[in-house]
């Protein structure tokens, strides 16, 4: 039951891909989807609290984006720093890939970097010959599509107004919209979700159930278990927070105070569980984000919608306007 990755792409007019953030960041549109009466409406994010009852409860990944990306010191190199594995190693990938083959150095900070380790999917374990901070002075690792190096405008928004714990490699972009006055109208919990590169790996084959996600580290704080045990309705804010809630463990149908990870892999034909709602924003053909969407409102139904979105010109992606599915 579209299981093909063709199943999950659409067209989308470059110019629709959000580059900067708008001036406020509540001022995006919002599509509003319901999936009892298979309807569209378009909205204001500013509207979100009147689209809610009373005992709705508002889930938000609260993880803090690494500046992890930085340029060997000639500028001819890219690294993302994904994870720092003991003193003086970390790993990485890098662009161009072939000026970085097994054994490779290159100068970083001052210091000498050498190629230890290549994986089959090109990320380098690398080496340096004094123990550097790489998070230190590095830049937000925007997503390939902003066709731009990022600046000081994007060190305070690709961040939520919220984050707390970092970790990331990429904001979890649904959580950009809010603002402190808005989430003060609003019942809410935080829960984390390092987000990783698993989550942007392409899937490489054309049957989507043959793709695996990479373990990224999750937890919820007794607080928050105890929120999301009491609401009525759960409002995811993102796919993360999803998988969150769904891999979660429970005893005796109540959700624990944990520390974990998690690899689900979401797509069609799924049964949710714990998610009642889905607030997200717009995501990219043939990717584990829309199938994971395309699992919780239907296929048809949300590929419709993005249509829909691609006529009335919405934008698209991190920076872009976002969805609300009740």
């Amino acid at each position: 039951m579209n299981a093909r990755l063709s199943d999950y792409d659409y067209d989308l007019p470059s110019d629709l891909i959000a580059q900067r953030p708008l001036p406020r960041r509540d001022g995006s549109r919002m599509m509003v989807l319901r999936r009892a009466a298979q309807t569209i409406e378009h909205r204001q994010f500013t509207e979100l609290k009147m689209l809610l009852n009373s005992g709705d409860l508002l889930v938000l990944n609260d993880t803090r984006v690494l500046s992890a990306k930085k340029f060997s010191d000639d500028g001819a190199i890219e690294f993302l720093f994904t994870k720092r594995i003991g003193s003086g190693r970390w790993k990485c990938l890098v662009k161009p890939g072939r000026k970085m083959r097994l054994g490779a150095t290159s100068k970083i900070d001052n210091a000498i970097l050498r190629v230890e380790e290549i994986s089959p999917e090109g990320e380098r374990i690398v080496s340096l010959n004094e123990d550097v901070d790489l998070y230190a002075g590095g830049s937000m690792p925007l997503p390939p599509y902003i066709g731009r190096e990022s600046d000081a405008e994007d060190e305070r928004r690709y961040q939520t107004i919220f984050a707390d714990g970092p970790g990331a490699l990429a904001a979890p972009t649904a959580g950009l919209h809010f603002t402190r006055e808005i989430l003060d109208e609003i019942p809410h919990a935080f829960v984390t979700l390092h987000v990783g590169t698993g989550t942007f790996l392409p899937v490489r084959s054309e049957n989507i159930r043959a793709h695996r996600m990479h373990p990224e580290q999750f937890s919820i704080s007794p607080e928050a278990a105890e929120k999301i045990d009491n609401a009525k309705r759960t409002l995811a804010v993102g796919t993360t927070t999803v998988r969150v809630l769904e891999s979660a463990r429970r005893q005796n149908g109540k959700l624990l105070p944990q520390a974990g990870s998690t690899d689900l892999f979401i797509c069609p034909p799924y049964r949710f569980r714990y998610v009642d709602l889905l607030f997200t924003n717009f995501h990219l053909p043939r990717s584990t984000l829309l199938m994971l969407v395309c699992a919780f409102a239907g296929r048809d139904f949300v590929l419709a919608a993005y249509q829909e979105a691609i006529r009335e010109r919405y934008r698209f992606y991190s920076y872009g306007d976002c969805m609300l599915i009740l």
